[in-house]
């Protein structure tokens, strides 16, 4: 099992642990969720414009091939940001009008986002030696963190449904 994953696993198991045993409410949990999957997008943004070399096999702009250019990197890149933040937008929309009715712990916001920052900023680190050793397609970089947004819309979505109970799934 390679660090990044181990990380990975435990920060989310420490975020479970404290939500469990200081019974955050399940708006907190997802609102703690939704900030990891911005963070996750945040470290794709740059790691897609970290990369030195890259393939663009299999990788269209606007039904065009793209090549493995500069300008490639940084259209890749912001439009990945544009568009994974636009479904977090509506992610934020839904939790905001979803859970109007109970109240944010901003102190259990702030751990949990600093617990996946950490960690993600670790696995952004890993990533560049990884980018380095080994050619990445980047249309596959820019696709990787939307594997994210299904679970999260899971999540939500059985959140709402089941309310505090949803906390152990």
């Amino acid at each position: 099992m390679n660090l990044t994953l181990i990380s990975l696993l435990v920060s989310n198991l420490t975020v479970i642990i404290l939500a469990v045993i200081q019974k955050w409410e399940i708006s907190t949990v997802l609102w703690v969720y939704w900030m990891q999957s911005i963070i996750i997008g945040f470290f794709q943004f740059l790691r897609i414009l970290s990369l030195k070399k890259f393939s663009a096999e299999n990788f269209t702009i606007n039904n065009k091939p793209a090549l493995p250019t500069p300008n490639t990197k940084i259209f890749t890149a912001f439009f990945f940001m544009f568009h994974y933040g636009f479904f977090h937008f509506i992610y934020a929309i839904f939790l905001f009008n979803l859970f109007t009715n109970q109240s944010l712990d901003f102190g259990y916001l702030f751990i949990g986002g600093l617990i996946f920052f950490i960690n993600h900023s670790f696995s952004f680190y890993q990533n560049r030696i990884v980018d380095q050793q080994k050619l990445q397609n980047i249309g596959q970089l820019m696709l990787k963190p939307y594997v994210r947004i299904v679970p999260m819309h899971i999540i939500i979505v059985t959140g709402a449904i089941l309310g505090q109970s949803a906390l152990i799934i």
